[in-house]
């Protein structure tokens, strides 16, 4: 890898030096005389890259943002259980965007154009922090009373049922929880209601507001 690129930069020198002396045939280059002082440089490389070697070889870890329980954590990895991270994806049944949104549950929190929703990743954000904030109005007594129990083996936290809700709706949660679990919902792909309970729990949530009447503006 690393003789292919001293190989790429000395092979384009070469060239221009070349020209160079064809184009000024009588003069002569005097390194001393040349300077970068002033140029816009941009190939600047982090010291970890520049020590890329055979022994050292790159780790692609090190450029993964560590996102952790945070409500970033929670936020991304919901998105990438429900499309890879993908704004303008559109699943089999119709499901939009980054985080596969249903029409009828657009309506609810003020989006009536679902093409416009798509191509648009600034609304999709809002969206999912509307849809959070409504639920977690709805559910707020069941999040009060289940947090920190365990149901099924599961234990139920805010940011579980807050997940568990944007796949089946809040609704779906309440009969989860007041059962006990009997009623566990799965969605057209198999995932359910515990399923989400448990992969999503321990995110950091407190920064959703309850809200009634939550709806996306722009």
């Amino acid at each position: 890898m690393i003789k292919s690129s001293i190989t790429n930069f000395i092979v384009p020198f070469a060239i221009c030096l070349l020209m160079a002396l064809a184009l000024y045939p009588d003069s002569t280059l005097n390194p001393e005389v040349y300077s970068t002082e002033g140029l816009e440089l941009n190939y600047n490389i982090s010291e970890d890259l520049a020590m890329v070697t055979q022994d050292h070889p790159l780790d692609y870890n090190m450029f993964t943002p560590h996102l952790g329980k945070s409500f970033e954590g929670f936020k991304e990895a919901l998105a990438f259980k429900e499309s890879r991270g993908d704004y303008f994806t559109v699943n089999t049944l119709g499901y939009l965007g980054k985080y596969q949104f249903g029409a009828e549950t657009l309506k609810v929190i003020g989006i009536y154009t679902p093409n416009q929703f798509l191509y648009n990743p600034e609304l999709q954000e809002k969206a999912f922090i509307a849809n959070a904030e409504r639920n977690k109005w709805v559910l707020r007594k069941d999040i009060k009373r289940f947090n920190g129990k365990r149901i099924g083996g599961v234990e139920i936290t805010e940011s579980g049922i807050l997940a568990a809700a944007h796949l089946a709706g809040p609704g779906s949660v309440k009969k989860f929880l007041r059962s006990y679990g009997v009623q566990n919902l799965s969605d057209a792909y198999g995932s359910s209601v515990k399923y989400y309970m448990k992969k999503f729990s321990g995110y950091d949530t407190s920064m959703i507001t309850p809200d009634k009447k939550a709806r996306v503006t722009l």
